[in-house]
């Protein structure tokens, strides 16, 4: 895995059958479906992998079989926060195992702990871990906003770099003039309205949900602002905006961009869009909604070829 890791990496759903059990044909069709749009890497177990509402037999045989499919294409990254400090050693060691290249480590949830515990934590933690690691800043989930200071010891114990998903752009802007002189550490944004303004201003790549859908959208977003093309830029970021949109405001849970993706996925005949209690799939009106949008969405033929 080459350094600083940089592009696009999806927070890949975890496909699901009706008896929640692992999809397992799915699983192929989607992960094939984002190589061919060019990603850069894959990341399991995330939020919108619905990694911590899955029991460990199912996260474990999402991984190996994820593993097993990408092979050496792209980086395979692996979330494995955990309330548990036993748990996170053994999903660790697990990933390493099954082929994985780097681990994701957000601080425990549940627990409210402050700077100084997460860096005692760290401290104790990351002389286990097998893999390298990225730091997952999502204060939303952990109750704890990463400060500067916690950032820079975790460098210093190994991290390879952060996943900001804070949705504070200021946050963002202070972590790259921070480690601006770092070149094998990344800054990758959780938020992916932030991808453009991310690489203009020296940032690396973002863990984008919606490049579930449309990979190839994001990796040429990606690429026309890595490469300062900003009037492809432009264009790109309009499809994006409207994607986000029309997609991510149906519903009324906070988990509701999650669930779009699982819909429009299904509607794409990739995988199904069951989901883990306590979340559920859109009502058949909304279901609707999303094809229609997919149907009408003017970005590219290779898109529309997925509806006939």
């Amino acid at each position: 895995m080459k350094l600083p890791l940089r592009g696009i990496i999806p927070p890949m759903v975890t496909p699901l059958l009706e008896n929640m059990e692992l999809d397992t044909k799915g699983l192929k069709k989607l992960i094939e479906h984002l190589l061919r749009g060019g990603v850069h890497g894959i990341f399991l177990l995330g939020t919108n992998g619905e990694g911590p509402s899955l029991g460990y037999g199912l996260r474990k045989q999402l991984i190996t079989e994820a593993c097993d499919i990408v092979g050496d294409r792209v980086p395979v990254l692996v979330a494995i926060t955990d309330t548990s400090l036993e748990s996170t050693l053994e999903m660790a060691e697990y990933s390493k195992n099954a082929g994985a290249d780097a681990l994701v480590l957000a601080p425990p949830f549940y627990f409210p702990i402050t700077q100084q515990e997460m860096i005692d934590y760290l401290r104790f933690l990351a002389p286990k871990l097998p893999l390298p690691f990225l730091l997952y800043n999502i204060p939303s989930c952990t109750k704890l906003h990463l400060s500067l200071d916690t950032i820079k010891i975790a460098r210093d114990l190994g991290a390879i770099g952060i996943k900001d998903s804070s949705g504070d752009m200021g946050s963002l802007y202070m972590l790259i003039e921070a480690f601006r002189d770092c070149p094998d550490f990344s800054i990758i944004a959780g938020a992916e309205l932030f991808l453009s303004d991310v690489i203009l201003n020296g940032g690396h790549g973002a863990v984008a949900g919606g490049a579930n859908i449309f990979p190839r959208l994001f990796v040429e977003l990606y690429e026309a602002t890595n490469s300062k093309d900003l009037v492809r830029t432009a264009e790109l970021r309009r499809s994006l905006l409207q994607m986000h949109s029309a997609l991510y405001d149906l519903g009324d849970t906070p988990t509701k961009s999650i669930t779009a993706i699982k819909c429009a996925l299904s509607i794409m005949g990739i995988c199904s869009s069951y989901m883990v209690e306590p979340l559920h799939e859109f009502d058949i009106q909304t279901r609707n909604r999303v094809e229609v949008f997919l149907q009408d969405f003017a970005y590219g033929t290779s898109y529309k070829t997925n509806f006939g």
